[in-house]
């Protein structure tokens, strides 16, 4: 309170400034100029308070909440006349880059304009932004590449074969295919008809935001596709974008109203020596400068008019179960969902009274099932006492469904990958290999199975139908988490179920998903859930990384069939298989089905 106290002091003593500052931050009739060059992710991450040296600090990636909060003012503000996105390059998910493209939309519902300027070209991700565009212009000499989507699985079996090492697979469900690439040459038909249906819906959206972003039926998007790629002035012929220019240009374009949709002369008629387009040109040169400002200090000079509350106000949590699902993390700078931390900011949500709801964000390919159980168990009791809303981004499967299997709804995008409810184990015998290069094992033992996990040796008939055994028990638990979840029998998610991988949009035609929409959704959802006060709730990432006790009452925990057995996944990271050592994996392997 006291901190709060003496900042509203300070920018009240700065507020002639701030209005100043404000006053100048959009000339009448320019554009705020929003950088897109590198990740961009759902969340704004927290700042880094403490900079070292040695140390320099990276530049935060562009997050959709960011672009949302500058949308939000642009509407509002009646000087500036829209948006100029400035995009070199894109590293974001399917489902990432449909929140954001769904935000400028909002923005020029609005009423505002969007000028989409791509001077490195245009691939899938870019195009599929500049869509939301009135305007898209490129760099000259740039390839315009709307190519569609692959998947390539690279296959080991002889390759293990060759160099004397046996992998031993097992999976409960036709579809949980993490496995296959060890023991198989060609991609097997279920994994082609699943990642066939991935690849459909990407391939729709593609086509379905070309065509309505410039205004061509579907037949024609798909050809753009089919033909792709092409250079800058063939994409100008064909209408997929809508002009070639430097940098410099573009501005001198903007300030004189030379590009398609406006009332002044198009560019060809600039160029074409005519003494109005030539004064047109002239006119941008002294003025383009001054009609743009950077996304960054508009949204600055807007904070610095508004004041932090004094007295603490209510709250949505949201925790955030980002990447592999691990019991704890063993190193930094991983991208790990740790269950020490996850399970602490749960506990924290639900002790704090300021929070009124959660919102469980999971971008997460799953990981230890032991892990992901004890976050499942945690959200359980969190969602007793508050409400709890899942949101999915990029991907939310095998681990990740099991966690948001709790809440009390789930949102995602059409493109969000989630499902894979199944089990995949898998082992490697390095027998062969140890006889190869010299090396013998003897065995000492007492019990039958007490080398049962060796890697000196395949299983035995009887071995194998233990652990086969013990799969079918860990697949039964999973059904009936998410049956639990779906209030639906278990007999109803078992034909969904299979390990099968589907796009939000599938997964919500089949229940597995309440409702389509992103972070915004969620947030709307939540609000509707708290009561008709909620509409001013604002979130907030609730982080907390010391231990915190478990709520009064905890039940004792029941051992889960979980815990009855050792399993290792493949790991589809370094870092999963790092962290998730002698641990059971419940993992949707993202490079089976990796979409370029």
């Amino acid at each position: 309170m006291i901190a709060a106290l003496l900042v509203n002091l300070l920018r009240l003593l700065l507020l002639p400034v701030s209005a100043l500052r404000w006053a100048f931050a959009a000339p009448r009739g320019g554009y705020v100029v929003l950088e897109i060059d590198g990740r961009v992710v759902d969340l704004q991450p927290p700042r880094v308070r403490l900079a070292l040296w040695w140390r320099p600090r990276k530049r935060a990636p562009l997050s959709v909440e960011r672009v949302r909060e500058i949308g939000k003012h642009l509407m509002k503000d009646p000087r500036p006349a829209g948006l100029l996105l400035r995009m070199r390059s894109v590293h974001a998910g399917p489902a990432v880059l449909a929140s954001l493209r769904d935000a400028l939309l909002e923005i020029r519902a609005g009423g505002k304009d969007i000028v989409a300027y791509l001077p490195m070209g245009a691939d899938n991700a870019m195009l599929l932004l500049a869509s939301a565009a009135r305007a898209v212009v490129v760099g000259p000499e740039t390839l315009v590449s709307p190519l569609g989507f692959a998947v390539e699985g690279r296959y080991v079996r002889r390759a293990l074969e060759q160099v004397g090492v046996e992998p031993e697979v097992f999976a409960k469900g036709m579809y949980k295919n993490a496995g296959e690439v060890l023991v198989r040459d060609t991609m097997s038909e279920a994994q082609r008809e699943q990642v066939g249906a991935l690849l459909d819906a990407r391939l729709g959206d593609l086509i379905a935001a070309l065509a309505q972003g410039r205004r061509v039926d579907r037949e024609t998007a798909a050809r753009w596709i089919d033909e792709a790629p092409y250079g800058a002035e063939q994409a100008v012929a064909r209408g997929i974008i809508d002009a070639v220019a430097y940098e410099d240009e573009l501005e001198h374009m903007l300030a004189a109203g030379l590009l398609p949709g406006t009332t002044a002369p198009r560019r060809a008629e600039a160029s074409a020596g005519g003494s109005a387009g030539v004064g047109a040109l002239a006119a941008g040169r002294r003025h383009a400068r001054g009609r743009l400002v950077a996304a960054g200090r508009y949204l600055s000079a807007r904070r610095g008019l508004s004041l932090r509350p004094m007295l603490p106000r209510p709250i949505i949590g949201v925790v955030e179960v980002h990447g592999a699902i691990v019991s704890r993390a063993r190193f930094r700078g991983a991208s790990l969902a740790s269950e020490e931390r996850l399970v602490a900011s749960l506990r924290a949500a639900r002790q704090n009274p300021r929070i009124r709801g959660v919102i469980l964000h999971i971008d997460s390919p799953g990981g230890s099932a032991l892990a992901s159980d004890r976050i499942h168990h945690e959200v359980t009791r969190l969602a007793e006492v508050k409400p709890v809303v899942a949101c999915m981004s990029n991907v939310a499967a095998s681990g990740g469904y099991y966690v948001a299997a709790a809440a009390h709804a789930i949102v995602a995008q059409p493109q969000t990958i989630t499902g894979s409810i199944g089990v995949v184990s898998a082992r490697f015998a390095f027998g062969p290999l140890l006889e190869r290069l010299g090396v013998s094992t003897d065995v000492v033992k007492r019990g039958a199975r007490a080398d049962l996990f060796s890697p000196s040796r395949r299983l035995d008939a009887g071995e194998r139908a233990v652990l086969e055994r013990e799969l079918d028990a860990i697949y039964a638990t999973f059904l009936r988490v998410v049956g639990r979840g779906r209030r639906r029998p278990v007999e109803e998610i078992e034909p969904l179920a299979q390990g099968r991988v589907y796009s939000g949009a599938e997964a919500q035609a089949r229940g597995l998903v309440d409702m389509l929409g992103g972070f915004e959704r969620a947030l709307h959802e939540l609000r509707q859930m708290i009561g008709p006060k909620a509409a001013a709730i604002e979130p907030a990432i609730v982080r907390a990384s010391r231990y915190i006790p478990p709520p009064p009452l905890l039940p004792a925990p029941v051992p889960t069939l979980l815990e009855l057995v050792g399993l290792r996944g493949i790991a589809s990271e370094v870092a999963l298989a790092i962290h998730c050592e002698g641990e059971r994996v419940l993992a949707y392997c993202a490079e089976a089905a990796d979409v370029d």
